[in-house]
């Protein structure tokens, strides 16, 4: 009897004592304090299951130079800020970022990941990471073009490296522009059904 006392009281003071921990003030909170125990452990094993169950196996699109360069101005109006371009310094939302966002032309980035990968975090975005999700602000395809800029970024062609390098808001030689791509036409709603909030 003595025993299941001692392991209701254990179930029932472990939680509590993780309660105390977190709203009494102690649990890091702050993008400068130390790691929670075991939050790198269980945050990438969680996202990895995640990825590997979830991520797409087919590109539906081709790695060819017009989708570099689509995939190199998107890259800088919504990737470098964190994510850094080539040649270029760490700015200061990356440098005060937690968890760090990787550098993705620094190293090998994320070049060792399938393109499926990095769409899924494109698409999805990171809880409680400052990765957000893109998937309703752009297309599928601007979201594949984006994939595999990041997976290819080893490999580019000489003008997706030139867009890339080229500093936001300077103009991009008019030769490796891509081609626009257009806005998807916004849903219609019949009359008597209002359009979802």
């Amino acid at each position: 009897m003595k025993f299941i006392v001692g392991v209701l009281l254990g179930v029932l003071l472990v939680p509590f004592g993780v309660y105390l921990y977190v709203a009494g003030g102690s649990a890091p909170v702050a993008t400068t304090d130390s790691d929670f125990p075991f939050e790198a452990f269980f945050a990438h094993k969680g996202l990895n299951a995640r990825i590997k169950k979830d991520m797409p196996k087919n590109v539906p699109i081709q790695p060819n130079e017009a989708n570099y360069l689509a995939g190199a101005e998107l890259y800088k109006q919504h990737c470098a800020v964190c994510h850094g371009l080539p040649l270029a310094p760490k700015t200061s939302i990356a440098t005060g970022m937690y968890p760090r966002p990787p550098l993705l032309f620094e190293g090998k980035g994320v070049t060792d990941d399938e393109p499926g990968e990095s769409y899924w975090k494109i698409f999805n975005g990171i809880r409680l990471s400052g990765m957000p999700g893109f998937s309703k602000s752009l297309s599928e395809t601007q979201m594949w073009q984006l994939a595999l800029l990041v997976a290819n970024a080893d490999k580019l062609p000489s003008p997706a490296k030139t867009v890339l390098v080229t500093p936001i808001g300077a103009s991009t030689p008019a030769a490796s522009m891509p081609l626009a791509t257009p806005a998807p036409p916004p849903p219609v709603f019949p009359s008597s059904v209002p359009p979802p909030k």
